[in-house]
């Protein structure tokens, strides 16, 4: 490890801090509800990616906060230390999508090689934003309720899913190739970009809405991923 890679986790693990600090400020002091800071601290942890890419050089260093936060987040939702983010209500959800992000990150990120990372960081960003304005707008909004198994939704939750997915699909696969976050990454030409973005999305509207208690921090960023990869090896 180098200099650099030290700085990179302090930094790393002082954001993740900072964020649980916040989101428990707004609940204690300004008494913003659970929901609320907890879709806060997803937010904030699923835009940390841009973070890391930024700040490491070699994958095997760089899922190094991801990969710690599987077990730190199991301690805070088994014993329910910040509750900005576990209520007695709360799903093991964070657990999940810090599963998701470290697989994603360890099969698709090559900085100094060849680099699929946007792969992982549009099926990241599908959950980050798509899940989490989903969840607000259907809890808030949502008239029209259906049900699948366990899982209930709204659609005009699962169609803010839908939208916003491949709205954040698509800046991905556009902005982020060649950018400073991943100068090596594969590219997509427009088009491919457009039809990889609503295939992917209707792929994470399905599986958010099937799954049950919080899987959905696992299986939307895994196939939200796939299909992606899939739309553009194929095309």
């Amino acid at each position: 490890m180098t200099a650099n890679d030290y700085m990179g986790l302090v930094i790393s693990y002082t954001y993740a801090t900072a964020l649980l600090i916040i989101g428990e400020t707004l609940r204690r002091v300004f008494a913003i509800k659970p929901d609320l800071t907890r879709k806060f601290i997803h937010i904030g942890a699923g835009m940390w990616i841009f973070g890391v890419l930024a700040l490491f050089n070699s994958w095997e260093i760089g899922i190094i906060p991801f990969a710690s936060f599987i077990f730190l987040n199991y301690l805070f939702y088994r014993y329910r230390l910040v509750s900005a983010m576990d209520t007695s209500s709360s799903s093991p959800g964070t657990i999940y999508f810090a599963i998701s992000v470290t697989l994603l990150f360890a099969v698709f990120w090559r900085p100094l090689s060849v680099d699929q990372v946007p792969i992982a960081t549009a099926g990241v960003m599908a959950m980050t934003w798509g899940d989490a304005l989903a969840a607000l707008i259907g809890k808030n909004y949502g008239k029209h309720k259906y049900q699948f198994a366990e899982s209930t939704r709204t659609w005009e939750g699962s169609l803010v899913m839908f939208v916003t997915s491949v709205v954040v699909i698509f800046l991905v696969l556009t902005l982020l190739p060649t950018s400073i976050f991943s100068p090596n990454s594969l590219t997509w030409e427009t088009w491919i970009a457009i039809v990889t973005a609503v295939v992917a999305a209707a792929a994470a509207t399905l599986v958010e809405a099937v799954s049950p208690h919080g899987t959905d921090n696992l299986t939307v960023p895994l196939v939200t991923a796939g299909f992606v990869g899939i739309v553009y090896y194929l095309t």
